[in-house]
């Protein structure tokens, strides 16, 4: 991608972030998570570097499977998702444009024939707009919704041969990232069965937040095509591709400022553990290797998060986690 031809128009308009979510009773988990190496497995197929690391794994065999998930990856980006028109206006977020849209009906809107080109003056940001919004109902229709059976099933075949050859590692990570979301299910109960004006006050609220250093379209397509769509809302994924993963975790912090929020970041590159010195949270190092310094899939859980947390923040939010 040529990052040059969108400098000259991102990030103008900060303003379509979404808003501080005052509503929120009580205090707010965010989890803060980097995508490749960490969620998902596709660079270290490709390069090999994940059956090295293993040592009992086909490095071929990996190299394949990561192959295939590039292919189709951006087969379902440019069918479904408006790549090739798109790809070289990355935005770090899929609301960026938000005030350019005019919320014109789309139903019957051709967008092969619209004259959506450079220059990139307010008239193309709106067509842009419109397609970014297109995005973001199709990452919330969910993947049965957009692809059909036949693609379905490729789609299950290659997801379960991956997590196989990984030892569970997919499984495993979206497992944690339902922990978390299902706390939420589990404390609506409670608080229903409490009947209690204040009882949400004690009760601490969970939310995963993705930010990746790949480009936006692709990265909320692999949410969709590794199982993560469910877990992550479209408005909390981010790309970093030009502002930093630095800058991200200033809007996130933003756009939670309405709650009583503790911050966690869970990646395995350099740049995110960072970032997340220089705003005080705690970060988890995800290692590939084995025996490394760092956590891996399967193996790490919500009560390892918590102790994290704690480390930084006081309290016993971990054995809530694990107790509730």
């Amino acid at each position: 991608m040529d990052k040059s031809l969108g400098n000259a128009f991102t990030y103008s308009k900060r303003n379509n972030l979404a808003p501080p979510l005052s509503n929120i009773e009580g205090p707010l988990n965010v989890y803060i998570w980097d995508m490749d190496e960490t969620l998902i497995l596709l660079k270290s197929l490709l390069e090999g570097t994940y059956g090295v690391a293993i040592g009992s794994k086909d490095v071929q065999k990996g190299r394949e499977i990561g192959k295939h998930w590039e292919n189709r990856i951006l087969q379902v980006c440019d069918d479904m998702f408006f790549y090739e028109q798109v790809e070289n206006y990355n935005e770090p977020f899929i609301t960026a444009l938000r005030d350019y849209d005019d919320l014109q009906d789309l139903s019957d809107y051709d967008f092969k024939s619209d004259g959506f080109t450079a220059p990139f003056d307010d008239d193309n940001k709106r067509k842009l707009a419109y397609r970014f919004r297109t995005i973001a109902q199709k990452y919330e229709q969910g993947l049965h919704n957009i692809i059909d059976e036949g693609m379905i099933k490729l789609w299950d075949d290659l997801y379960s041969l991956t997590d196989k050859y990984a030892d569970g590692w997919l499984s495993s990570a979206r497992t944690l990232l339902d922990d978390i979301s299902n706390r939420n299910k589990s404390l609506t109960n409670q608080l229903e069965t409490e009947n209690t004006a204040d009882s949400s006050s004690a009760k601490c609220q969970n939310i995963n937040v993705l930010v990746t250093s790949g480009s936006l379209i692709p990265s909320l397509v692999k949410c969709l095509l590794f199982r993560l769509d469910g877990l992550i809302a479209h408005e909390n994924v981010y790309s970093s591709w030009e502002v930093g993963k630095l800058q991200c975790f200033k809007w996130i912090k933003e756009q939670f400022s309405g709650a009583e929020a503790r911050f966690c970041v869970i990646g395995d590159g350099p740049e995110e553990c960072g970032a997340a010195e220089i705003m005080r949270w705690p970060f988890v190092k995800i290692d590939l290797h084995p025996s490394g310094s760092g956590h891996r899939f399967p193996g790490l859980t919500l009560k390892m998060l918590g102790y994290y947390m704690d480390a930084v923040y006081g309290g016993s939010e971990s054995e809530k986690s694990e107790g509730e």
